[in-house]
């Protein structure tokens, strides 16, 4: 990928246009003048129109509100606290790109050893339809809180999809579960038998 900037043949062109006009009617301070306005306000849009700016990885279909209203419902339920890693050790100091990718760090207790999952591959492979579904009726393995899951209204888990689609798919998929006796390999936080 060429690190030029894509407005600058843009630019050139509007103000090349502009040059043959100004330069036939006015003098060359006008002109150099209209060429700045016309080249910052045609760069200014070329901008807009390309999305200059905006992350590529991100889908920007969905509703902002809902998509708003996901952010807060994974920030108030501690939806974070186990499915990004680092959150909880630094009071939610974890950029927003490398939220809900999931941990290495395993839970382990009478059950086995679980692991958070990466929720943002997890809905790249369900329709909202298929993620309230399973909020209402799946029983994971402890820690994870299913019954705060199941209780959430239909709306704030279809703005958790929203949000957790918006931000895209990242990241690798969590560790498989261990059954009891199967000794993890990295870190683990450990629950009284």
């Amino acid at each position: 990928m060429s690190e030029r900037n894509p407005l600058t043949s843009a630019e050139v062109s509007v103000l090349g246009n502009q040059n043959r006009t100004c330069a036939s009617r006015r003098g060359p301070i006008l002109q150099r003048g209209a060429r700045l306005l016309i080249g910052l306000t045609g760069g200014a849009v070329l901008a807009v129109l390309m999305g200059a700016g905006a992350p590529e990885h991100r889908d920007t279909t969905g509703d902002q509100r809902q998509i708003d209203r996901g952010r807060y419902v994974v920030k108030i339920t501690g939806c974070n606290d186990c499915h990004t890693a680092g959150y909880g050790q630094t009071g939610g100091k974890v950029e927003e790109s490398q939220w809900l990718m999931g941990d290495r760090l395993g839970y382990r207790g009478a059950w086995g050893t679980t692991y958070p999952v990466n929720l943002r591959l997890l809905m790249t492979s369900l329709t909202e339809e298929q993620w309230v579904l399973t909020a209402r009726t799946v029983h994971p393995r402890p820690p994870m809180p299913w019954w705060a899951l199941r209780d959430m209204n239909e709306e704030d888990l279809k703005a958790v999809y929203a949000y957790v689609k918006w931000l895209g798919p990242a990241g690798e998929p969590a560790p498989g579960y261990l059954p009891p006796g199967r000794e993890p390999a990295g870190p683990v936080v450990r629950f009284p038998n």
